[in-house]
């Protein structure tokens, strides 16, 4: 697992301030939207290679909770890569299978794939548990199929 880089953590927390601006009023207007939680991009890690419609290795995959939901995110590891089509359907496999993502164009050079995995995080009690269910979801996601 590689760690992203100083400037890719600056990007990545662009981003998640990007997606807040963007989704700040639907996530207000959420009746099951939990005030102790805010948006963060977390567990970030290189992509793997795995499989022949893998990610590969042009993105940082982790977690994005809101006080809504928590997504698995592919983040482009370098900002000059080429943003795809605002909603783009695409499926990726990684370790753990193949997720469904769609594409979100957040600004210029900022976009991101997400695939929403819960979308009703009202019981979590603090941004902590919050933290700590993301990290679950990434340990699931990057073990391999048969090693779980």
């Amino acid at each position: 697992m590689l760690a992203p880089t100083p400037e890719q953590y600056r990007r990545l927390n662009e981003m998640a301030e990007a997606w807040r601006r963007r989704q700040g009023a639907a996530l207000e207007a959420t009746p099951t939207a939990n005030p102790l939680l805010d948006v963060d991009a977390l567990c970030f890690q290189a992509s793997p290679d795995h499989g022949e419609a893998s990610v590969g290795r042009g993105y940082l995959v982790g977690a994005l909770v809101s006080p809504v939901s928590l997504s698995l995110v592919l983040f482009p590891a370098f900002a000059s890569a080429r943003a795809p089509a605002e909603g783009e359907r695409r499926a990726f496999d990684l370790p753990s299978g193949r997720y469904p993502f769609v594409a979100e164009v957040l600004g210029t050079d900022l976009w991101l794939w997400r695939c929403e995995l819960l979308d009703d995080l009202s019981d979590l009690e603090s941004r902590e548990e919050g933290s700590r269910l993301a990290q679950r979801l990434m340990e699931k996601v990057m073990t391999p199929v048969g090693e779980a």
